[in-house]
């Protein structure tokens, strides 16, 4: 079964590459979307794919990347799928 998610993740999440590591991450486990920077500090990203692949996904987010670091991660259901061919950052 296919879901998407939207995050808001909040830490040290801007000037370190968490952007490409978060599409890395994505590709990684198959997964579709987009993620780019908000002005408030913050990271959005909006992810697609095969439910069983999510939480590893998230997993490898709060936890692989040595250079970030996640507070915290806002995370909600998406009603409707977009079937976006790959993952993307955006600015």
């Amino acid at each position: 079964m296919k879901n998407r998610y939207h995050l808001i993740i909040e830490g040290k999440v801007q000037g370190v590459g968490f952007r490409y590591f978060t599409q890395e991450q994505a590709t990684r486990f198959g997964l579709v979307g987009w993620v780019r920077n908000l002005d408030n500090g913050t990271v959005e990203v909006e992810v697609e794919g095969d439910e069983d692949k999510m939480e590893p996904f998230f997993d490898a987010l709060k936890t692989k990347n040595r250079f970030a670091r996640v507070d915290q991660v806002h995370l909600q259901l998406v009603e409707n799928l977009r079937f976006e061919a790959e993952f993307v950052f955006t600015q």
